[in-house]
């Protein structure tokens, strides 16, 4: 990151386009630099800001993990004036990235314990990183199981790629839809939380990662506190309000908390004491 201007990108070219959900793209972004390119890291659970050359630039999480280094992928939404400029480029075209930006998943914390990782909706964007991330690092954890619920299979963030999970020995992957009008889904349907009952939690071993659209988070909260999961175990990705990604605007200051510097990743403790958070 340029050290005279916080606010200074760097350029990228887009690399790929994939479309995922209606709406939504995984864009894979190589930066121009070839020192950022070799140099660039990041944790799971950050985010950049991606400007557009003449429109502006929109706070993106991390979709990829910084075990698979070259590319940075983003899923975007389309959704506003930059990420309806965003989706107007092509393949080759060039875009802004300032960042790393966040606090991120305390990896190092997570080592050696179970990691249970529960996504809602558009909530498994951000979560990817992690769950990429934990995968190529395997040996260093123990039990890992991901939830994934979505309305129904047409809307389910890196549908295939998780489908191929399902038999992956070292993963237990939960996906499930709350409801399937075609018949076809090959896994489980209901909500979310569903899932709870097919699994076991022990409290002393386990971290439990959440991210998902705010109405899920009250119910997946029950459900982790039942199960007796300390609130200091409970790491939410929570991205409000976020803006300038350094602090300077003020733009997602709730109480005393910044979320693009304290955050955006949470504890439940956290939120305990500024319920604005979800």
């Amino acid at each position: 990151m340029n050290r005279e201007n916080i606010y200074f990108p760097h350029l990228a070219q887009i690399t790929r386009i994939l479309p995922q959900i209606e709406d939504h793209k995984l864009f894979g972004l190589t930066f121009v630099d070839k020192s950022m390119k070799d140099n660039f890291s990041y944790r799971p659970g950050q985010f950049v800001e991606l400007s557009i050359i003449g429109t502006g630039e929109a706070p993106i999480s991390i979709s990829s993990s910084p075990t698979r280094p070259g590319t940075v992928e983003l899923c975007v939404r389309r959704v506003g004036r930059v990420t309806n400029a965003l989706y107007n480029l092509e393949r080759d075209d060039l875009v802004g990235i300032r960042g790393p930006y966040g606090n991120g998943f305390p990896v190092e914390e997570l080592e050696g314990n179970n990691l249970l990782l529960v996504a809602g909706g558009l909530g498994m964007a951000p979560l990817r990183s992690l769950l990429w991330y934990t995968l190529d690092n395997r040996e260093r954890f123990e039990d890992v199981t991901l939830m994934y619920g979505a309305k129904i299979p047409d809307e389910m963030l890196f549908k295939y790629e998780l489908l191929s999970l399902l038999d992956r020995p070292d993963l237990r992957c939960m996906l499930t839809v709350d409801k399937d009008e075609e018949g076809i889904w090959p896994a489980h349907i209901g909500v979310v939380t569903t899932l709870f009952d097919q699994i076991e939690i022990d409290p002393s071993t386990t971290y439990a990662a959440v991210c998902g659209p705010p109405v899920m988070y009250r119910f997946v909260l029950e459900e982790l506190l039942k199960r007796n999961l300390s609130k200091d175990r409970i790491l939410m990705s929570l991205e409000r309000k976020m803006k300038c990604g350094v602090g300077k605007c003020g733009h997602c200051a709730i109480g005393y908390k910044y979320t693009c510097l304290d955050g955006p990743i949470f504890t439940y403790w956290d939120a305990i004491n500024l319920p604005e958070l979800i």
